[in-house]
């Protein structure tokens, strides 16, 4: 009788990789053409640690690469932008990123080209591939978390723009701002009444805390106003009220068929009901078809987005 011969499984070469470069996380994830997640892995980011952050990267893709065969392309999706005038990351909150070309220092430290977008790009591109707006033409993107943030896809293309800024909107004035919304809290950005400082997770704790409410947390704003604290409801109402108009404007700008929320304040279903219902006294229609929808992937759109990339 004649021994079998077994022949080793050859390595996986139809796979992408996507890695999140994170504030606090490094996590890469490693997809087939279809979606389907093959390997996922995270570290620890090297903050303030510019080479180390490279080296974090190239550990990763290398890991993922022992196990799976050299993958087809990596995508990085990174916090800030690409200026176009001079290369370099600009706006990062990571900010040992900022003045640094990483395209080109992660292309020579992994040997190869490397696909480059906004973590926010990342997460709407992830959304309209394979998430809660696949198959929409128009689809925008919202981060409402410890900042506000957003990208758009248009028929399954991520829009980046001249300026390399397509979707930050979180840096527009709240549009029609109350009276005692004027001028707004400070942003970081060197502006005041940001969209940024009303919608993202502090900016709803300033609210609460302005009104007269405990130094909490945003969340637990959300979770006291669910159980019928009526000053974290009033709070509440009044962010509702604040997204609608700031939606609104995209919508008359953009006229997406989706908008797909992410971020930490994502996970508030009441903003998905009542949004809708008080978007339209500002949009110049008179019935709007835009559907606001939860994430699909939701933590995961990030390093997903990376990976549909190229």
């Amino acid at each position: 009788m004649s021994a079998s011969i077994v022949t080793p499984s050859p390595p996986i070469h139809d796979y992408r990789i996507g890695i999140d470069l994170g504030g606090t996380k490094i996590e890469g994830a490693a997809l087939a053409d279809d979606g389907v997640e093959l390997r996922r892995q995270r570290v620890a980011t090297p903050r303030g640690d510019y080479a180390g952050t490279l080296h974090a990267v190239r550990a990763l893709v290398e890991a993922f690469e022992r196990e799976l065969g050299p993958a087809r392309s990596v995508g990085v999706g990174h916090p800030g932008a690409v200026s176009p005038a001079t290369g370099l990351i600009k706006n990062a909150n990571s900010t040992w990123l900022n003045g640094q070309r990483l395209d080109a220092d992660l292309a020579r430290v992994l040997d190869r080209s490397v696909h480059l977008a906004n973590d926010a790009d990342c997460f709407a591109l992830s959304e309209a591939t394979d998430g809660a707006g696949a198959g929409a033409p128009i689809v925008f993107g919202v981060i409402v978390g410890t900042g506000t943030g957003g990208g758009l896809v248009a028929n399954g293309t991520l829009v980046s723009g001249a300026n390399a800024i397509a979707g930050e909107w979180g840096h527009n004035p709240l549009p029609w701002p109350e009276d005692n919304e004027r001028p707004g809290p400070s942003c970081y950005c060197g502006q005041r009444g940001c969209i940024e400082t009303f919608l993202s997770g502090p900016g709803l704790l300033y609210d609460y805390v302005r009104h007269g409410g405990a130094a909490i947390t945003a969340e637990d704003v959300v979770g006291r106003a669910a159980r019928g604290d009526a000053a974290a409801a009033a709070c509440l109402d009044r962010y509702v009220g604040r997204m609608a108009r700031a939606l609104a404007s995209i919508i008359n700008v953009l006229d997406p068929h989706v908008i797909v929320l992410g971020g930490g304040l994502s996970k508030v279903a009441h903003l998905y009901t009542e949004v809708p219902k008080q978007w339209g006294r500002f949009v110049f229609s008179d019935h709007v078809a835009t559907r606001l929808v939860p994430p699909m992937h939701g933590d995961a759109s990030g390093v997903r987005g990376a990976a549909w990339l190229s």
